[in-house]
Parts: structure tokens; C-alpha cells; sequence
């Protein structure tokens, strides 16, 4: 059990900082945030994004940042509450760092491959399984893993969002993920044995609801990452690989965008 470094815990705050979360609350937790970020991004990102003119990924990207930057304060907020500081000490788990560097980046290296190549790969099943959500009023919006989102917008407006958008869906939003989803939840579920990793990366690609016609894509090249995270419980193979995927992908696709190859 935490300890508080009040003398009266917040109830709500000894509840999630509890080591073993039900898998209703586990399920809650995971998928809350991206029911919010659609919501967010059809009532704010969108006007946002068409009011100045730019893509829509710019919007995606002002949505993500208003409910995951809340996400990472409340993970702030409870080390405070735990620790009686700011500080994620108990708060996060999978960060003592047991594998030695060497091994480490040994490990990030494949599974960054594995997780490039499969999601190129897949592209043709996510394109098959969209068609099943043209309905949504966002299906045309939300494509990853090509710049078809900025198609129709003038080259310096598509450069413009693509330098805006790297650092933050390229590097810190993938992290904010990270922390939250294997740092925080994931070791909450332990409880699960082997089915852990499976359920965390089954609802967190269930979270994407931005783009659920990739979600048999997700759970396909994202699980080796979050079983490895789990497995050796260090949580730096986890970012090195999503992180790593999404900052090279972002800064080669503005590279081929710069340089008018793309």
C-alpha cells in the first residue's frame, strides 16, 4: 500500500496509487483518455485548426495535448500527494533501470525495426479496415504513417504544421503515453500474470479512437515493445521503441517535406 505524506489521504488519490487495480478501473483508466481526446478534438482542435487555416493534424495534435498534458499533472499530482513533493517516486514503476545499457539499446534497436517495418507493412489492412468506418465524421482525418492528412494545403502550411507537430506528437506526447500507459498502468495489472502486456496493449490500441481501423495493426507491432517492458519490467523499452518509431518517422517525413521528396 502507498503511504501519504498527509495525515488524511485523498480517497480518490489512495485508490489509483494502489498497486493492483480491478481490471474495470484498469479498463476505465485506459480508455478515458481517448474517448476525451476525440471529443476534444471535434469541439476544439477542428475549429482551431480550419479558424487558421491549417490541416487537420494540427488539430489531432492540439487535442492530444490538452487531455495528455492534464494526464502527466495528474501523475504529478499524486507523487504530491504521495510524497508530499513533486516527484512520480510511487507513483510510476518499471523505472529502476535493471538492464544494463549495452543490453538495453541491443533491445531497443530490433524492436524498433520490428515495429517500422509492420506498420508499413499493415498499411494495406488498416486501408481495407477503414472502410468499415467512413461513417465516423473524422475517417478522413486521422491517417498515420503518411502525410495524406496535409494533402490540399499549400507546401509552406504543410511544412509549418509538420514543424509544430514533431516535437510533440514526435517525441512528447509518445513519452506522456509511456509514463502513463507502461509506467503507471501497467504494473497496476500485474495482478494478470502473462495476460498483463496482452491487455495493455489490447486497450491501448483500443484507446486510438482516433483511428480504430489500426487497432489489429497496433496490438500486431506494438506488443513485442510492452511485453519486453513488462518481462524485464523497464520501461525504457517501451519509450525507446515508441518513442523512437514516432520521433524518426516525424523527423524523416518533415525532412522528405522540406526537401519537396514527399
Amino acid at each position: 500500500m502507498p503511504t501519504f505524506a498527509g495525515t488524511r489521504p485523498n480517497r480518490t488519490a489512495e485508490r489509483l496509487l494502489n498497486d493492483r487495480h480491478p481490471l474495470s478501473l484498469s479498463v476505465l483508466l485506459h480508455l478515458v483518455p481517448g474517448a476525451l481526446i476525440v471529443a476534444v478534438y471535434l469541439l476544439i482542435g477542428k475549429p482551431l485548426a480550419d479558424g487558421v487555416g491549417y490541416p487537420a493534424f494540427l488539430g489531432w495534435a492540439i487535442a492530444l495535448c490538452l487531455i495528455l498534458i492534464p494526464v502527466l499533472s495528474g501523475l504529478l499530482w499524486l507523487g504530491h500527494t504521495r510524497n508530499g513533493r513533486v516527484s512520480l517516486r510511487g507513483v510510476l514503476h518499471y523505472t529502476d533501470g535493471p538492464l544494463p545499457r549495452g543490453k538495453l539499446v541491443a533491445m531497443i534497436i530490433p524492436l524498433i525495426v520490428w515495429m517500422t517495418l509492420l506498420s508499413f507493412a499493415l498499411a494495406p489492412a488498416n486501408t481495407y479496415f477503414k472502410t468499415f468506418f467512413t461513417w465516423l465524421p473524422y475517417a478522413g482525418t486521422s491517417d498515420s504513417g503518411n502525410n495524406s492528412y496535409l494533402d490540399g494545403y499549400p507546401h509552406s502550411i504543410m511544412l509549418t504544421t509538420m514543424l509544430i507537430c514533431l516535437p510533440l506528437t514526435g517525441i512528447a506526447l509518445p513519452l506522456i503515453e509511456e509514463l502513463y500507459f507502461r509506467g503507471f498502468l501497467l504494473p497496476r495489472i500485474a495482478h494478470l500474470g502473462r495476460w498483463a502486456p496482452v491487455v495493455n496493449t489490447v486497450l491501448f490500441s483500443l484507446y486510438h479512437f482516433w483511428s480504430p481501423w489500426a487497432f489489429l495493426s497496433r496490438v500486431v507491432f506494438l506488443f513485442p515493445g510492452y511485453w519486453s517492458a513488462w518481462r524485464h519490467k523497464d520501461i525504457r523499452l517501451s519509450i525507446g521503441m515508441h518513442v523512437g518509431v514516432t520521433s524518426i518517422l516525424a523527423i524523416f517525413g518533415t525532412l522528405g517535406l522540406a526537401l519537396s521528396i514527399i
